[in-house]
């Protein structure tokens, strides 16, 4: 299955703001509890709190209230959907939050995804979030840094830019997407990455994840974001999920490997 990476989560933050922007949360049902975090506030605080904005920061989507803010992890498969108050309540819907008529529904097959509420000032507490290291997109995220994350590292390139703190918001797809676009294999380790090839993957993250948020994210078995919009990026993919087809660089057929657990794609001849 497919998690929702940085341009699913911004493409759910758009349309959530769309909708629900300024609305005033007027109840609240917890339906399976664990979804909320067990260092979170109570959830219920939030009734009478109005919804001012939607951040995102790597994977996560951070809700802004009138005092408050709540943290939101997809992981493996969450979703949001907005509907009617009055709509039947379906299996694996286990946060439900009413804004007037309409409620927002956390839905999640697996149960894998948290939240968390803080008062706002305590932002900076929530390690998982703080950990993060700046997106593609950022000034800080420069070829000198990610070059000197990476000159000790042992581990296969694939598998060092699926961690958050090295480079925020690559997952599976776009890390297959990134290391094809720069011509690097998914095997190489980390530490023979050079400084060349690092400015590489940062242009390409960038210039990736940009078209990939301009399209609504990739939509490939389990993620469609808000209302049921799905991706359109995957009509763009050139490695991810092309295994046995023809690679449009050289016409070499696509592999699929494993690389840390994960599947991996790439062209045998592009990306020696």
């Amino acid at each position: 299955m497919c998690m929702p990476e940085l341009p699913e989560v911004k493409t759910v933050a758009k349309y959530l703001k769309q909708n629900l922007l300024d609305k005033k949360v007027t109840k609240i049902k917890i339906i399976y509890g664990k979804t909320i975090d067990s260092n979170s506030l109570d959830i219920n605080l939030l009734i009478g709190q109005a919804l001012k904005d939607i951040q995102t920061k790597g994977k996560y989507l951070i809700l802004d209230f009138d005092k408050y803010f709540l943290i939101s992890h997809l992981r493996m498969e969450g979703k949001y959907f907005i509907k009617d108050i009055n709509d039947e309540v379906i299996k694996h819907e286990h946060i439900i939050i009413e804004f007037d008529k309409l409620s927002l529904r956390y839905h999640d097959t697996r149960k894998f995804g948290r939240m968390q509420l803080l008062l706002k000032e305590n932002l900076s507490k929530v390690k998982g979030l703080n950990a993060l290291a700046p997106e593609p997109f950022d000034q800080e995220m420069t070829k000198e840094l990610l070059f000197n994350k990476l000159k000790n590292k042992r581990l296969p390139i694939k598998s060092i830019l699926l961690d958050q703190t090295i480079i925020a918001g690559l997952g599976n797809i776009y890390v297959d997407e990134v290391l094809f676009a720069s011509k690097i294999s998914p095997l190489k380790l980390g530490k023979d990455i050079t400084l060349k090839e690092s400015a590489k993957i940062i242009g390409n993250s960038a210039e990736i994840l940009k078209l990939a948020i301009e399209k609504g994210g990739t939509t490939i078995r389990s993620y469609t974001s808000s209302l049921g919009v799905e991706g359109g990026y995957q009509d763009f993919l050139k490695a991810h999920y092309r295994v046995n087809q023809k690679c449009f660089n050289c016409n070499e057929v696509i592999n699929k490997i494993k690389v840390g657990g994960r599947g991996t794609y790439y062209c045998p001849n592009c990306q020696k």
